[in-house]
């Protein structure tokens, strides 16, 4: 997972305005105390934030697989 598709994940599982809040506030235990943010800034991986970050916010399972990718482009 990159960076852009973490992002895109947050904020099609929370929407903008309460992704980037949560990403900045929530203290994640999984994560050593430290927030999603402060995690990528450590250089942590975007998937392991992701996964801990669906843990913390109970996230269904079904939901935390396979996120943050653009859909395909459609052949003409």
């Amino acid at each position: 997972m990159r960076l852009s598709e973490f992002q895109r994940a947050v904020h099609d599982e929370f929407g903008e305005s309460y992704g980037e809040s949560i990403v900045r506030d929530v203290v994640l235990g999984e994560l050593g105390d430290r927030t999603a943010k402060q995690a990528l800034s450590d250089g942590e991986a975007p998937r392991t934030v992701w996964l801990a970050l669906c843990v913390a916010m109970d996230v269904p399972e079904s939901r935390r697989h396979g996120v943050g990718l653009l859909e395909p482009k459609k052949r003409q």
